[in-house]
């Protein structure tokens, strides 16, 4: 299963560190295809190789990272698939309305370990949502993005060679019940929830730019 990437786009009138961090806007694209074309990209580039973020959302998919266990996995069969992947942290869901961020970053040149590049990921969804009047936070102990205690948007990530995939997902406008068939990130009875319940009525592609724009000033 294969995905063919085209050409990164710039950013007109971006700063010099910011346009070294290609675009690549995806649309609906297999989770698998994705995430095969995200470790080729690593396994490839060099030290000049292009830092980029890439914009997608997924067909209904739960992925595993390395740490997950079977405890955690579907209580019923509903019929989405299972995918074993090599990113960290538990078990989550993908699908329609939902944005996913992926942050393929060269740690070691931008001298970030994972846990700043964590703490920016969160801070690129907390600052878009209170730009929207919503207060939301972080947890250290719990790495994501959190209203009112429900979260809203979950993390994971792989480093191979100083570079980092795999990034966020952002729940916009989906359908959350595939969460209630899980211990989402691995915690049962956690709460989720999404930026429409929050009384934002975005569609995931205004606020998928909104995000991707968040990002990039934070890795200016």
């Amino acid at each position: 299963m294969t995905m063919t990437i085209v050409a990164t786009d710039a950013k007109a009138g971006a700063g010099a560190r910011d346009a070294e961090v290609g675009v690549r806007r995806l649309g609906r694209v297999d989770y698998e295809a994705a995430w095969r074309a995200m470790q080729d990209y690593t396994a490839l580039r060099r030290n000049s190789g292009g830092d980029e973020l890439w914009l997608t959302e997924h067909p209904p998919v739960y992925t595993l990272g390395v740490a997950g266990r079977s405890a955690h996995l579907p209580r019923v069969d509903n019929g989405i698939p299972v995918i074993k992947v090599d990113r960290g942290g538990q078990i989550t869901y993908h699908g329609p309305g939902q944005v996913v961020l992926y942050v393929l970053l060269d740690l070691r040149r931008r001298g970030l370990n994972v846990r700043e590049l964590v703490r920016m990921m969160e801070r690129a969804v907390i600052d878009l949502l209170a730009d929207r009047g919503i207060t939301a936070e972080g947890r250290i102990e719990a790495p994501g993005v959190y209203v009112n205690g429900s979260k809203i948007a979950a993390l994971g990530l792989r480093v191979r060679n100083g570079c980092s995939y795999h990034g966020l997902a952002f729940n916009v406008n989906m359908d959350l019940s595939p969460f209630h068939a899980i211990d989402p990130c691995g915690y049962s009875g956690l709460a989720v929830t999404q930026a429409c319940d929050q009384g934002i009525a975005d569609t995931p592609e205004i606020l998928g730019e909104e995000l991707l724009r968040h990002m990039q000033r934070i890795l200016q």
